[in-house]
């Protein structure tokens, strides 16, 4: 899930934008991109320019995403467009647990949840619903009864067989679960024994311009936020996030630590030392990062993803009309999902 907390983006002159470290010498182009490309941009410098202005933010190119839900973007419009990156040392856990003790039983002195009607670790993998309740079957061969039942998986695992719904949902419902794309974003994380990239003002983006698109396009440094930590951030998304997710984390590591070489020829770039590779798409439990509002889909159709089939209710990121994408889209999507249940 993205955050509407990010890094803030460099400022060059009047313009939001991100430094440009390229491999090769090339002129940045000045003018809208696509005006007269109706295939998207084909210069590498073009390309990246246009990744980091949409990919980078939905995790699809523009060619299949809506704009219905994206011009204005409605965290932006809503909250401002001051972004930050959150560098707290709690880990982002701590907001989940400040939520659930608001709700949950906790442990006055460590502030875990101890409330056992929380089941963690317990994998639901059918569902039958009737006009009196429903009944949730989980993979330990427990079954729990309920009025209610309210469904917060991602739309990436609503598309695949993980849970099974009793009798099949309609098929206005199906069409609905896969009109919507489930958009893979992979945060590539890189440790290295020294700093061998600029850092100061301006200079906490740097863009990788390649003939491949989305190949380790937008690289960040965290020297602001964790001094000496010596690790550089790396996003992919959508193909490239898969193509990755299915190889070796050394071969991961060789192919960034190429780019970078490419990036700094006249810098002595050592090989990384510790690498993170996120597999969103990969575990079951999630199948992708966030969902994306592809073309072709009217706000009708979108308002059938959240609706309730009998007394199955469906709620995540993949139901905020407006925020869809988002944690606070998450958030405020349960908050809608829990009153329409009471």
């Amino acid at each position: 899930w993205k955050l509407v907390l990010r890094p803030t983006v460099a400022s060059t002159g009047s313009a939001r934008c991100a430094r440009l470290l390229l491999p090769f010498a090339s002129n940045c182009a000045t003018s809208p991109l696509c005006r007269s490309m109706p295939s998207g941009p084909a210069r590498p410098v073009d390309m990246v320019v246009d990744y980091y202005q949409h990919d980078f933010e939905f995790a699809e190119p523009p060619r299949v995403t809506s704009l219905q839900n994206t011009q204005p973007l409605p965290t932006f419009s809503n909250f401002g467009d001051d972004v930050y990156f959150v560098a707290d040392q709690r880990g982002y856990e701590s907001v989940v647990y400040h939520v659930a003790g608001q709700y949950l039983k906790t442990d006055r002195k460590s502030g875990a949840v101890t409330d056992p009607r929380l089941k963690l670790n317990t994998v639901v993998r059918e569902i039958s619903y009737f006009p009196s309740g429903v009944t949730v079957k989980t993979e330990d061969d427990k079954v729990y009864r309920a009025d209610y039942v309210v469904v917060s998986a991602s739309l990436g695992v609503l598309q695949t067989d993980l849970i099974r719904f009793k009798p099949q949902l309609p098929s206005w419902k199906i069409v609905s679960i896969y009109q919507f794309d489930m958009a893979v974003y992979t945060k590539v994380f890189l440790k290295f024994p020294k700093r061998f990239w600029p850092e100061g003002e301006g200079k906490e983006f740097f863009l990788y311009a390649s003939g491949r698109r989305g190949y380790f396009p937008v690289w960040q440094q965290f020297e602001q936020q964790y001094p000496g930590s010596n690790v550089l951030l790396v996003t992919v998304t959508d193909d490239e996030s898969r193509r990755i997710e299915q190889q070796s984390d050394n071969q991961t590591m060789a192919e960034a630590v190429a780019v970078l070489r490419k990036m700094f020829p006249k810098e002595d770039v050592p090989d990384a030392t510790e690498i993170l590779v996120p597999r969103w798409w990969s575990n079951r439990f999630f199948k992708g990062s966030f969902s994306n509002w592809p073309i072709g889909v009217n706000r009708y159709e979108y308002d059938l993803i959240r609706a309730p089939v009998g007394r199955v209710y469906f709620t995540g990121e993949h139901t905020s009309e407006k925020y869809n994408g988002y944690v606070h889209g998450a958030y405020l999507a349960g908050a809608f999902t829990s009153k329409a249940v009471l």
